[in-house]
């Protein structure tokens, strides 16, 4: 809903914050190496969060405890996401699986894992009915859960970050060529490139703004690059700092984005677009 932020990081921990106020509420400590990824429940009751110790971890929000652990990938687990009932984790991990775990069972196994994939997961994003994820391999890979149905777009560069556009119709995947690429969904025709950042080593986040009007990603050289959807003009570099920034977060609602960089999350207030 947009009144918390969380984190987590190489200190093993997830951190909840007022990021209006920039206070820390509360530490959440259960992983055994670090902290690669994590997600809140809509209804803010729940977080999901993946590790390098291969574990995926359901927690409770209020007491701060771990409610459930989830043991079944054999590496890395880069990406976590719950489904929109939070009933479902999605997990996505270096050993090239997605796995999908009940968060209503004590069943120690997934329902379901999905092994396309011919290298890491980087990403997974889900909407009402679809799995979305990201690869390095260079492929972008769409579930449809209702038909069973496997659509793949080869990007052909190890691609770091996937999400669907607001409306539905687009998907946004980022790669390690420095490139954006916006996609349709159904054809998985190209529909746009967007360059100026640099993205060769890590794994960065890119976003839609809330509107559909812009795309932005986060890059290796301390900023975040926006560019018109439709033109692929830039539209906006925001400098956060030395060093690489990897997440990217919008409001929900307001113009208001939050970057994290090595040991730091800032949160820019009012982010508005101006052709350069």
């Amino acid at each position: 809903d947009g009144n918390y932020c969380l984190t987590c990081g190489s200190d093993k921990t997830l951190k909840l914050w007022n990021p209006h106020k920039g206070t820390a509420l509360r530490t959440y400590q259960g992983h055994g190496y670090e902290v690669l990824d994590a997600a809140g429940s809509f209804d803010n009751s729940q977080i999901c969060s993946g590790g390098a110790d291969k574990s995926v971890a359901l927690w409770d929000v209020t007491t701060g405890q771990v409610v459930r652990k989830y043991r079944g990938h054999a590496g890395n687990v880069n990406c976590v996401q719950f489904n929109e009932e939070a009933t479902v984790i999605v997990s996505g991990s270096i050993d090239s699986t997605v796995r999908c775990w009940d968060c209503r069972s004590r069943c120690p196994n997934p329902i379901q894992v999905l092994d396309e994939a011919k290298d890491g997961i980087s990403s997974v994003k889900l909407s009402a009915h679809e799995i979305l994820t990201g690869s390095v391999d260079g492929r972008v890979r769409r579930y449809d859960l209702r038909t069973g149905q496997l659509c793949s777009d080869y990007i052909g560069s190890p691609i770091t970050s996937v999400c669907f556009s607001k409306d539905g119709q687009c998907v946004l995947a980022a790669s390690l060529d420095s490139t954006l690429r916006l996609l349709d969904k159904d054809t998985g025709e190209l529909l746009g490139e967007y360059t100026g950042h640099r993205s060769t080593t890590y794994r960065l986040d890119c976003v839609l703004n809330e509107l559909d009007t812009h795309v932005g990603c986060a890059s290796e050289d301390g900023h975040v690059y926006f560019w018109d959807l439709v033109e692929g003009s830039l539209a906006l570099s925001l400098p956060v700092g030395q060093g690489v920034v990897q997440s990217l977060a919008f409001h929900p609602r307001l113009p208001c984005l939050l970057v994290a960089t090595q040991g730091q999350v800032t949160l820019w207030r009012e982010v508005t677009f101006q052709p350069e």
